[in-house]
């Protein structure tokens, strides 16, 4: 493919050895962000609509438009631009972008800007690729939370809720080690579900909430009935009132709301979304309490009751809270912070799914 440079403001921009250069010097910039500043300076002057954008320089691969409006804003700070005076690139409201800066041209100039090498290895297709992508990535932010979670109950029960002979360590793991599962299962089939209606639907679509309910109801659902099953066979009786269909359903729709009422802002990043879970996923957590849910510990202290000898009490957690048992005040306390912690991290890791850069770009930092 032919090539040119151009040079504009001080910046010279050579296509056949895709550098950005500043005064002779290099300046960093990632391929595909590189393949959007030369799709832009070789249309100077002309809109370059969003969709031209997505075929030029994603070349098919779904994302959303803030993997865009997160492209043009690097591209600003990397030309020392800014949106409200643009000195090279201007935006056009619903539209797209375009390049008015003044620059001079040597060479032939392609209609399209020079592609990176293609992959030698079979790569997914785009849409198994995305939902793969927001899947682990979400299901992942669920784990950070299940550590922290996990890590915090651990400790506790070791030092408040067993005797002083049980072995402490052993109870922090096992607790900890309880609470990462519980948080990757619910945690990544709520994210499948929530990036399986992404690909559907889009971004923006309601269908995310749907998407994150049903996926909660469905693992919510699966989880007691074996959990249910298991404490019958082994046990010849079963726990009463462990969480399940309703939990799952409630914690699901606050990932799926929070990772949809972000979408509707341009400018939303990660953090954004994380705290929009983490909101959502507290209120999810305290009607869980009020309604009679319950949620990890909750669960934990039903099972302790069913298992004769067990040697974990959460009761004496619920001396923290004023209270004789694992009662209303403690099962709201640990509600809350789980469905905070849960909704938070996998919203957070929903978001970083989908906005970041497919294949061969680098991670974004926002």
């Amino acid at each position: 493919m032919e090539s040119a440079i151009y040079r504009f403001a001080g910046f010279e921009l050579d296509t056949a050895e895709r550098q950005l250069r500043r005064d002779g010097a290099d300046v960093p910039l990632n391929a595909r962000y590189l393949d959007a500043l030369i799709l832009l300076v070789r249309a100077r002057g002309q809109l370059v609509t969003k969709d031209r954008f997505m075929d030029a320089v994603w070349r098919g691969i779904p994302v959303t438009d803030e993997a865009l409006t997160q492209c043009i804003r690097t591209l600003r700070r990397t030309l020392g631009d800014e949106a409200g005076d643009p000195r090279f690139i201007a935006t056009v409201p619903k539209y797209g972008y375009r390049f008015v800066g003044t620059v001079e041209g040597e060479g032939p100039e392609p209609p399209h800007p020079p592609v990176s090498p293609a992959p030698t290895a079979p790569q997914p297709l785009p849409a198994q690729s995305l939902i793969w992508r927001m899947g682990t990535t979400g299901a992942a932010g669920a784990v950070a939370a299940g550590v922290i979670g996990g890590l915090t109950y651990g400790v506790l029960g070791a030092t408040l809720a067993v005797p002083a002979q049980s072995g402490a360590l052993s109870f922090v793991l096992v607790l900890a080690c309880i609470t990462i599962a519980v948080a990757a299962i619910g945690g990544g089939a709520v994210a499948f579900g929530v990036a399986a209606a992404v690909q559907r639907g889009g971004a923006r679509s309601p269908l995310v909430i749907v998407g994150g309910a049903l996926a909660g109801l469905i693992v919510g659902a699966v989880a007691k009935l074996l959990g249910i099953d298991a404490f019958a066979l082994l046990l010849g009786r079963a726990p009463e009132g462990i969480t399940g269909a309703p939990e799952g359903v409630a914690l699901g729709t606050a990932v799926g709301l929070a990772f949809w009422i972000t979408t509707r802002r341009a400018d939303s990043t990660k953090r954004h979304a994380g705290l929009a879970g983490m909101l959502l996923g507290a209120a999810a957590g305290l009607i869980i309490a009020l309604l009679g849910g319950r949620l990890l510990a909750g669960s934990i202290d039903v099972l302790t009751q069913t298992m004769d000898g067990a040697r974990l009490d959460l009761g004496r957690i619920g001396a923290l809270f004023g209270e004789t048992g694992f009662g209303l005040r403690s099962r709201i306390v640990t509600s809350v912070a789980e469905g905070a912690l849960f909704g938070g991290f996998t919203a957070a890791g929903l978001w970083r799914g989908v906005a970041a850069p497919p294949v061969d770009q680098p991670e974004l930092h926002d």
